[in-house]
């Protein structure tokens, strides 16, 4: 295992969790497969798994570094959080149980569907009328989750209105989906969110909190299992399905990066944000299919 490139990658992922809300799960899945192809079709269990635990330490630490005006547009979210948890936790169990290779093949699919809508249905690319914000930097009332009725002064263009919470039956179907396909899912909160109103920066800060709620079960099914087989053979030090040397050497790469982007935020125009949301995940699945 190269133990480098797993640090290099860290660093990577610590940029997505801070501009995209992805905590590692979309980068570090595809990554610890190819480091981990010994374990042959166990590769893509262990990865989910190994991705959960990252996403749990990024995300945790990202939204430990929130400002909490922008926290606040969760508050009354408890059941989404629960109903989260709760299909976190059929989702890592389901992928203890699927045929090798379903979830690989999942995962390609669902990067690619997703992009196609992003692409095609309205909502996520613009979320103001008239256009984005100037600058990339979003009032104080924009930053808290509250859209400003006065519009966005420079630009002269009205808010679609305050951003709408995100309702709480969504919670199940994203974390089974999400802890089943190791994403940790942002790919899925970010543009509802959008959708719902909040801008780039919003969402994607608010994606961390929610993907906290999905990693923590994921991660503890995943302890609670059994070792693959294939991993005396490969010579993969396992705890549980957890592959704890890549999970610490892309944690060593992420954290310090977090840490710096979090207090020098990048100001980036909103739509060039969104587009950015995009041109990621068009990376990601042909290295998955690559892979696969």
């Amino acid at each position: 295992m190269d133990y480098v490139m797993l640090v290099g990658v860290g660093c990577l992922t610590g940029v997505t969790t801070v501009l995209f809300g992805f905590g590692g799960g979309f980068v570090a899945v595809p990554v610890v497969v190819a480091a981990d192809a010994s374990l042959g079709g166990d590769a893509m269990r262990v990865a989910t798994a190994t991705s959960a635990l990252v996403m749990v330490v990024n995300a945790g630490f990202a939204t430990a570094v929130t400002p909490r005006r922008v926290l606040s547009a969760l508050r009354g979210s408890g059941l989404l959080l629960a109903l989260l948890a709760a299909g976190a936790a059929a989702g890592a169990f389901a992928t203890r149980l699927a045929p090798d290779g379903l979830a690989r093949w999942a995962f390609v699919a669902y990067v690619l569907l997703t992009i196609a809508d992003l692409l095609l249905r309205p909502g996520f690319l613009r979320t103001y009328a008239g256009g984005e914000v100037p600058g990339g930097a979003e009032s104080d009332d924009a930053e808290s989750g509250h859209a400003s009725s006065r519009g966005v002064e420079s630009g002269g263009a009205a808010s679609r209105g305050a951003p709408r919470p995100l309702p709480a039956a969504v919670g199940a179907p994203i974390g089974a989906v999400a802890a089943f396909l190791g994403v940790g899912g942002s790919v899925m909160t970010v543009p509802a969110m959008r959708r719902a109103g909040h801008p780039m920066r919003v969402a994607t800060s608010l994606a961390n909190p929610l993907t906290l709620a999905i990693a923590l079960p994921a991660t503890a099914v995943s302890l609670a299992s059994a070792a693959v087989p294939t991993a005396t053979v490969a010579r993969v030090h396992l705890v549980g399905l957890l592959d704890v040397g890549a999970a610490a050497a892309l944690l060593a790469g992420a954290l310090p990066v977090i840490a710096v982007l979090r207090r020098r935020p990048p100001l980036i125009p909103d739509r060039a944000h969104a587009w950015a949301y995009i041109g990621l995940l068009a990376l990601v699945a042909p290295a998955m299919l690559f892979l696969a």
